[in-house]
């Protein structure tokens, strides 16, 4: 681990104010255009998960805010996070009917199983159980 020497003391090349140097004109810039440009954005996005939904769920597990961007944000990573599990499971469910023979491969309609989602979830760090009564 590379260190610089101050006054005979081991850093790790942070600045007791919390920047890299010596000025504050090289602390980097945390609101600069992409962070505009997506503000800019997000008020004209509608996300598949209403403001509404997202913002009761969000104050029902301890997060308060009024700032509607933080909400619609929220929004937005969970309606990605529901379609990247919902494409896995239909990639598994794919891969599981790649070993069938079908004359009408073009007409292929998919079924969204249990197992396909549960495959999915596992790869997400989500476990998912069936009830024994579903056995």
């Amino acid at each position: 681990m590379a260190s610089n020497s101050q006054n005979g003391r081991q850093t790790n090349g942070m600045m007791a104010n919390g920047g890299y140097g010596s000025d504050s004109t090289s602390l980097p810039s945390i609101a600069g255009p992409p962070v505009a440009d997506l503000v800019s954005q997000l008020e004209d996005y509608t996300p598949t998960i209403p403001d509404a939904v997202a913002q009761h769920f969000l104050s029902s597990s301890g997060f308060q805010t009024d700032d509607p961007r933080i909400v619609r944000i929220m929004s937005i990573a969970a309606q990605k996070f529901v379609a990247d599990i919902a494409n896995d499971a239909l990639q598994h469910c794919k891969m599981r009917g790649a070993g069938q023979t079908n004359k009408k491969n073009k007409d292929r309609k998919y079924v969204l199983t249990n197992d396909d989602l549960a495959q999915a979830m596992s790869d997400q760090g989500i476990t998912l159980k069936k009830p024994p009564y579903f056995m």
